[in-house]
């Protein structure tokens, strides 16, 4: 079983939207591409069919997997988070003590993680540092090209 992983309520449908899409169209579509590639005659030496069997267990592994993390998923009610600490769905801005640039993320669960919407992963590096901070804290925290210093501006949402 998937470890325990925190959603809002945006985050929980859109990986049930998922769920269902694959398990309807994207089975119906695989289901198809088989069906296809068994018309063209002798199985042993067709490699199409071959692909669309591998597809379909690719697909099978990816439903499974999306079912084990909707298994362990919990709902968050945004409007009652603690904004005087950074945690799990807290929106944060955070400014680079050395050079002065700012930047807003939200921590949110690894499959919701999206850098150019401004998503980080809570297991991220950058996320690791900053949870259990309050507002004016600075977290030190270790990245590929050494440690960076950000001071919390401020914590919402």
């Amino acid at each position: 079983m998937a470890e325990v992983t925190y959603y809002n309520q945006e985050g929980l449908d859109k990986l049930k939207e998922e769920l269902h899409h694959l398990k309807t169209e994207g089975r119906a579509n695989i289901a198809k591409a088989i069906a296809e590639a068994r018309d063209k005659g002798d199985l042993s030496e067709n490699a199409e069919y071959d692909a669309a069997k591998e597809a379909q267990g690719l697909h099978e592994a990816k439903i499974a997997k999306l079912e084990d993390v909707l298994s362990s998923a919990r709902l968050i009610d945004e409007s009652k988070l603690d904004t005087s600490k950074v945690l799990a769905l807290s929106i944060v801005r955070i400014k680079n003590k050395k050079n002065g640039s700012e930047m807003t993320y939200q921590l949110v669960s690894e499959t919701e993680a999206d850098l150019k919407s401004g998503k980080i992963s809570v297991k991220s590096p950058i996320a690791q540092g900053l949870l259990g901070k309050s507002k004016g804290d600075t977290a030190t925290i270790e990245v590929p090209a050494g440690k960076i210093e950000f001071e919390i501006m401020e914590i919402s949402r």
